[in-house]
């Protein structure tokens, strides 16, 4: 459609161009005499709204020619006029709801069973484009304007119809749009994302549109277990879609490409008859917290021409910023976040997300887009292998609007809470590294051997709010007796909390043998490294003094039974108050000085 016809309830079988006739055609398709005194009010207003809407698109192509050219100054003044013409806009629609509410109330109210129509919602919602914070919209379905807009809808090419809350609703629409924002910061035009009831959904809806019968998967070892028991025990079932699945330990992207040539060399069979691999990573990874080099495994897997997928739920946009990378080649094709995690925040709802390039998100129905892969491969994508049509409008794996304002409310403080949570977190494992019967796995000490990624990959090398501990004994030290450990894990309860989930205001442990990756194998648990008195802490907002003290003494009453020197070894009160406050001062210097000056701020 053209910008004279979008506003026409004919806009796709009209002949007209022009405003007027536009305005005449509209009043005679609803049954108005154009010659009558209201005819001619309707035909004055729709006209002036025609010709409104070619002057909003000029608006808009001016906009988006000439902003990044814009000082400052200029910025805020054409922002602030714009703003100020939707309240405008508004107030004309608003003026319009009394001389409608009037005849509506003239036909309706007459009605015996009034009441079960419910209020007209178009009459009340106009104020609510204005509420401060994005709108709850609790419905199923949504009023339309006319038959052609509603066929559009249905094609994709009508957004101002949501039709169904399956689908679309305006309230996980903001939070989608704010994700993006969030995520690609300048390149946010470039994405789009759909949001999934879980984490869970989100990562099945995305593989459900990507892999094929008989495709490749290659995924990095340590892997949130419900992504493993996924990918192993459906994806690659014979009975279902027959997926190989190679699993990598290494982190960095010569373990990947090595693993990719290899994988390429075992299944050429199935790739020369049209199957894909795809690249499947966790970062920072479950439960151990360590880091993948995302930009260059992506760059590894793009130099072959494969798709790149990431979860990078546990390090958030705050930390681990994989898409505002300036070259695409080191970006991933998706990225995938449990909403449910840090960006929530509170552990009281679940949710999911997929971001990707708009045109693998959604195309309108019956068109396509020729464009470039990152390495430059030209490539044409259909509508119907975009995410939505493939899975998101048949499957119904949508995100209501209660869950998704809570999202949203949640991810106001999120920058706070991760930064506060490094702190916490880089304290607790400086002092049970210092203790000698706890190994501590966590990418934020020096000598672990994923230090290096973390640095280079983590925003101000700082680590995720997660890692491990185990008491499995160290050079000259026996393990810890098992049943002492289990009673020691028992004891953990109030400061610590007893919870699967991660990513919550408070600190919570688990034994991931026991819990989140019970669905490994033995061997699987070992190779991931995961051991029986692991223990994964997801890092709250406390004082994690109070964790160490409660850990103090829960082992005084049950580690030391069978280990009499275990509780005396954690370092004394002092140097822990010392690596706290040193740790606290640390972080947020770093923080301060990794902000824009002032200077950038009023550019």
């Amino acid at each position: 459609m053209t910008k004279a016809t979008q506003l026409s309830p004919l806009r796709n079988t009209t002949k007209h161009e022009q405003a007027e006739a536009l305005a005449i055609e509209q009043a005679q398709h609803f049954g108005i005499d154009t010659r009558s005194e209201f005819g001619e009010a309707l035909v004055e207003l729709a006209t002036t709204l025609y010709r409104a809407n070619h002057h909003t698109h000029d608006l808009w192509a001016i906009t988006m020619d000439g902003l990044a050219d814009l000082d400052r100054n200029d910025r805020i003044a054409w922002f602030n006029a714009k703003r100020f013409l939707s309240f405008q806009l508004a107030k004309i629609l608003d003026n319009l709801q009394n001389p409608m509410r009037a005849t509506y109330q003239s036909i309706a109210t007459k009605n015996g069973h009034f009441a079960a129509k419910g209020a007209y919602p178009i009459f009340d919602n106009v104020a609510a484009i204005f509420s401060a914070s994005p709108v709850i919209t609790r419905t199923a379905t949504y009023l339309f304007a006319c038959t052609e807009w509603v066929e559009d809808a249905f094609n994709g090419r009508e957004p101002l119809h949501e039709i169904y809350s399956r689908l679309l609703n305006p309230t996980s629409i903001s939070l989608a749009n704010h994700i993006v924002d969030i995520e690609a910061g300048d390149m946010a035009d470039q994405y789009l994302a759909w949001n999934f009831n879980s984490g869970m959904a989100a990562i099945d809806g995305l593989f459900s549109h990507l892999l094929g019968r008989e495709d490749i998967v290659l995924a990095s070892r340590n892997i949130y277990g419900g992504s493993y028991q996924l990918l192993q025990d459906w994806y690659r079932k014979s009975s279902n879609l027959d997926v190989a699945v190679e699993w990598v330990d290494g982190y960095d992207a010569a373990a990947f490409a090595h693993a990719l040539d290899a994988a390429a060399e075992k299944y050429a069979d199935r790739i020369s008859e049209g199957r894909k691999i795809y690249v499947y990573l966790e970062s920072p990874c479950n439960p151990h917290g360590f880091v993948l080099d995302v930009a260059g495994i992506s760059r590894a897997a793009h130099e072959r021409d494969w798709v790149i997928v990431a979860d990078t739920t546990v390090g958030t946009p705050f930390l681990h910023p994989v898409l505002k990378r300036k070259d695409p080649m080191e970006r991933p094709d998706f990225v995938i976040h449990s909403y449910t995690k840090e960006l929530a925040g509170s552990g009281t709802t679940t949710a999911g997300v997929v971001i990707g390039r708009n045109e693998d998100m959604f195309i309108p129905k019956g068109d396509s887009v020729t464009t470039s892969s990152p390495n430059g491969t030209p490539r044409t994508v259909k509508w119907d292998n975009t995410l939505f049509w493939n899975v998101y409008y048949i499957k119904g794996a949508f995100l209501d609007a209660d869950k998704a304002f809570e999202v949203l409310n949640g991810m106001k403080t999120y920058e706070l809470r991760v930064l506060q949570k490094t702190i916490n977190t880089l304290t607790l494992a400086r002092v049970f590294d210092l203790h000698p019967d706890i190994n501590v796995s966590c990418p934020a000490l020096p000598e672990s051997p994923n230090y290096p990624l973390m640095q280079s990959n983590m925003r101000l090398g700082l680590p995720a709010a997660l890692f491990t501990i185990d008491m499995e004994g160290s050079a000259g030290r026996p393990a810890v007796d098992p049943h002492a450990f289990k009673q020691f894990f028992d004891m953990l309860e109030p400061a610590i909390g007893m919870q699967v989930s991660l990513g919550q205001t408070n600190t919570v442990a688990l034994c991931p043998a026991m819990t989140t990756h019970s669905e490994l194998s033995g061997k699987a648990r070992e190779d991931a490294g995961i051991k029986l008195t692991t223990l994964r802490i997801a890092v709250g907002l406390e004082d994690p003094r109070m964790f160490i003290a409660h850990m103090q003494r829960a082992a005084e009453i049950t580690i030391d039974i069978k280990h009499t020197d275990f509780s005396t070894k954690f370092p004394a009160p002092e140097m822990i108050d010392d690596i706290y406050r040193k740790t606290y001062l640390d972080v947020q210097q770093r923080f301060v000085e990794d902000l824009p000056s002032y200077l950038t701020l009023m550019q």
